[in-house]
Parts: C-alpha cells; sequence; structure tokens
C-alpha cells in the first residue's frame, strides 16, 4: 500500500462543498444585486435562486451585506499572492500595480461586473462592509510589502511600518478612486487604464 507520509493534506469534501455553496450564494446574490438593487433584494429571493432554503443561507453568510463583498475578501489574498510573486528587485508600487491586475481583470471580466461595481459604490448600506473589506486585503498584502520595503533603502523619519502602511493604503485608494471613475464613465475607459493614472497621480 502506497505511503501517504509527508503528503500534504487538502481540504476535505465537507470544507470543499461549503465553498462551492458559499461561492454559488455569492455569485447568485451579486446578480440580484446588480439587477435590482441591494435594498431591494430579499435574502429569500437569493435563497430561491440558489435553490437551497433561507434559513441554509444564513450557515454561510451572517448577514446580507457578507453576501454583496465576500467574494471581494477572497480576492485580497489572490492579490497578496500576486504581489508574494513579483520579482524582489521590482519597485513595490510597481508590483502593487501589477498585482491589483487581479481586481481589474475580475471586475472587467465577470458578466454584470460594471453594474456589481456601481451598486456597491452607490449603497451607502455597503460602506462598512467594503471598508472591512479594505482591512482584510491589507492584512492580506502588508507582510509581502513590509518585507520588500524592509529590504529597500530607509527613508529619514519614516518607520518600517509607516511605509509600508502607507503603500498599501496608498494603493488601494488608487484601486477604489479608478473603480469609482469606471462606474461614473460607464465603462468607456478601461479601469487598468484608470488605475494606471490614478497610482501615477500619487507618484506626481
Amino acid at each position: 500500500m502506497a505511503s501517504t507520509e509527508g503528503r500534504a493534506s487538502g481540504p476535505g469534501l465537507r470544507e470543499l462543498t461549503r465553498r462551492a455553496v458559499t461561492a454559488e450564494i455569492a455569485a447568485k446574490a451579486g446578480e440580484l444585486f446588480a439587477e435590482q438593487g441591494f435594498e431591494e433584494t430579499t435574502v429569500d429571493q437569493i435563497a430561491e435562486a440558489v435553490g437551497i432554503s433561507a434559513r441554509s443561507v444564513f450557515r454561510y453568510f451572517v448577514t446580507k451585506e457578507d453576501m454583496a463583498v465576500g467574494g471581494m475578501i477572497a480576492l485580497g489574498h489572490e492579490v497578496a499572492a500576486a504581489f508574494a510573486a513579483r520579482p524582489a528587485d521590482e519597485e513595490v508600487w510597481v508590483s502593487l500595480r501589477r498585482a491589483l491586475d487581479v481586481c481589474v481583470d475580475a471586475m472587467e471580466n465577470e458578466p454584470g461586473g460594471l453594474r456589481r461595481a456601481t451598486m456597491l459604490a452607490g449603497t451607502p448600506a455597503l460602506r462598512a462592509a467594503i471598508a472591512n473589506k479594505h482591512l482584510q486585503w491589507q492584512e492580506a498584502l502588508t507582510p509581502y510589502v513590509r518585507e520588500r520595503v524592509a529590504a529597500g533603502p530607509a527613508v529619514t523619519g519614516a518607520s518600517l511600518d509607516l511605509r509600508t502602511g502607507t503603500l498599501v493604503s496608498a494603493a488601494l485608494a488608487c484601486l477604489d478612486a479608478a473603480a469609482l471613475e469606471w462606474t461614473r464613465v460607464a465603462a468607456a475607459r478601461p479601469l487598468g487604464a484608470l488605475l494606471d493614472a490614478a497610482m501615477a497621480t500619487v507618484r506626481t
């Protein structure tokens, strides 16, 4: 019998099933939010679209707000992984820009991505959830950015934490500004180009 010693154990079937259901709920909720509006969409409608009960929906998401931004939080870990994969000698700001292509691609290529972004930008009830998303993205990115910043030249009067936090926060603020402009012009300009312009503005 083949030995399994030393073999990395992946998630079990139950966890894989949970992830799949969570992703399906978030996807269906996102479609309904984009079509009907966040406030107008009920949990019962989301449950019906997925084919489960409303009570079951709350086994995967605590609130409706979580359904709106849950997938975005997971995207933050993909951004962090993309940053970690960038060349070690690349300028940190450039690496952050390239890592954010993960978000650009997701938003531009997702069916109904523009409508979803417009809904998120125009729903005051989601501001707290979006702020929480930012915090989780910052937490995911910070260790990798700190390592790269530490390897670079020191800046007089600026601690490592200050420089790291400034870079991460500024990059995410640029993404938010670009996404807001993208919704304002109804995708008349590519999101990637708007993000380039936003990040270039910070450097001027």
